[in-house]
């Protein structure tokens, strides 16, 4: 059995005390094409091992590659909502290095022209300060395959007993977003680093270029982190995280990497330049190979594919398509909505703007949907281990079932019900309300008997009322829902306890 053991690692407070952080964050992106960046084989996720492949995505001897016409312009639109400088003309270059998942034993890459450089993001923290990132390049490239390895614990080659490969994945389009070293964020560094990889994935979302499923590997984030003296000038000896694969495993990896540059270098020790392994299940990094430089890949152009020069009208063209920037449209849809930042935000970490919207678009209120989708519909996902997107209730079933306890069909207890049947797949809400016979007791003449028969049934209760504490009330309302079934308006039974016993 193969284990991951911790290195030595200082208190994070101390290491700020003594070393100011650098990172680079270089972001893999899939691209959503329904082709491969180099052939037309098809690039759907979860297809069986082996079967969306060709001779060009396999790199076999006299095959051709071709570009991607839809990939090149998805580079271009992110580059543009990157703030970034287009390239008149670029090319392509082969990589060259060994691995198993890798058919041609080279990637085809961009090298120094790439098709978008010289950008930013502005990326906001959750207190509101928002930190600017610089961009240094944004360049086209192709997936390699994966590696499964086989038996063991870990998933890894060590103590594997075998590996299998599926190249399915080798010449998907790619883009990896490369910012420039980032320094003053101090102890906010790991924030910064998770707030980035959010805001962008966040924006490649609305560009609609990528499903961006961290989970799915469409979108990896490779850490680069370095210390510097307090004091110092010169940058520190990087180490780089490769293929982290969530917000959480982003901040919880740089802050782990400093902690652990800290006490290398306290103890008179040095940073290797190397790649590292991030283990979510122990939270620390392990030792991958040493890190390469580029002359290590010699680079150079590649020979089968011409440069690629976009013209000025299609770079104006494909500008017109870019969408609003996520961070002004939930800004304006908070203000629409009514919000307050602790509600907006709790809709942001639920990942619930989109379905949100499209709540309230279809009839029912911004504080209704917030209600279901954040409270009733996520708790019972949470507790099933789901989504709510696996459940069968869509923003039509929640604008219906908001309109039936605003027109006062149904009360909160009632239309939580409604919800459950709706989720098990028994009809829209009307109509599991129609098949249980969930409705509220409209007949005035029952719901004042149920009431006066309560307040008889309960003298003491009702004397303390009659007294002056009105609180007391709530034991008689819960009498009277008991008898009406649940299929009362507490608002307007409470309102008849009161008229009786104080007028």
């Amino acid at each position: 059995m193969t284990t991951t053991t911790a290195d030595a690692v200082l208190p994070y407070d101390e290491v700020l005390e003594k070393y100011d952080p650098v990172m680079g964050l270089e972001v893999h992106v899939e691209l959503g094409t329904a082709t491969k960046m180099f052939c037309g084989c098809a690039t759907g996720f979860g297809a069986d091992p082996n079967t969306q492949t060709c001779p060009v995505c396999l790199g076999l001897p006299g095959a051709l590659p071709v570009v991607n016409a839809v990939a090149v312009e998805s580079a271009i639109r992110i580059g543009l909502a990157l703030n970034c400088q287009v390239a008149e003309w670029c090319r392509f270059a082969r990589k060259n290095y060994f691995y198993p998942d890798m058919p041609k034993n080279f990637q085809t890459s961009q090298y120094d022209e790439p098709i978008v450089f010289e950008g930013y993001l502005d990326v906001e923290l959750d207190d509101g300060e928002v930190f600017r990132v610089d961009i240094e390049r944004a360049h086209m490239e192709e997936d390699t395959g994966k590696s499964l390895h086989v038996g063991g614990s870990t998933g890894r080659i060590q103590g594997a007993d075998y590996s299998l490969v599926d190249y399915n994945r080798a010449g998907i389009p790619l883009v990896e977003i490369v910012t420039k070293p980032i320094q003053g964020t101090g102890e906010r560094a790991p924030e910064v680093a998770r707030a980035f990889v959010a805001t962008l994935r966040d924006l490649l979302k609305a560009l609609d270029v990528s499903d961006v499923k961290m989970e799915q590997g469409s979108m990896r984030c490779d850490a680069n982190v370095s210390l510097m003296p307090k004091g110092a000038t010169k940058l520190g000896t990087r180490t780089e995280t490769k293929n982290v694969n969530s917000l959480r495993s982003v901040e919880r990896a740089v802050r782990y990497e400093m902690c652990r540059h800290a006490a290398v270098l306290d103890g008179g020790g040095s940073i290797l330049q190397e790649t590292r392994h991030w283990h979510e299940d122990t939270g620390v990094t392990t030792s991958g190979r040493p890190k390469s430089d580029a002359d290590d890949y010699r680079y150079f152009p590649e020979p089968d594919l011409v440069p690629v020069a976009p013209s000025r009208e299609l770079v104006d063209r494909l500008r017109t398509t870019l969408p609003e920037p996520p961070a002004e449209r939930r800004k304006r849809l908070q203000s629409a909505w009514g919000y307050s930042d602790l509600e907006m935000r709790d809709v942001m970490n639920a990942g619930a703007v989109e379905i949100i919207q499209e709540t309230v678009a279809a009839g029912a209120s911004p504080a209704a949907a917030r209600k279901w989708w954040t409270g009733e519909l996520a708790r019972r996902a949470n507790n099933e281990g789901k989504s709510v997107s696996d459940f069968n209730v869509t923003p039509a079933h929640v604008a219906e079932l908001d309109g039936m306890v605003t027109a006062g069909r149904l009360n909160d207890s009632m239309a939580r019900q409604v919800l459950e049947g709706v989720i098990d797949g028994e009809g829209s809400p009307t109509a599991v309300a129609d098949a249980r016979g969930l409705e509220l007791v409209q007949d005035d003449g029952a719901l004042e008997a149920a009431v006066d028969q309560v307040i008889a049934d309960n003298p003491d209760v009702a004397d303390k009322v009659r007294d002056g504490k009105v609180q007391a009330v709530g034991a008689l309302i819960g009498q009277v829902m008991k008898a009406m079934k649940g299929q009362a308006d507490a608002a307007k039974v409470r309102e008849l306890l009161v008229q009786r016993l104080t007028s």
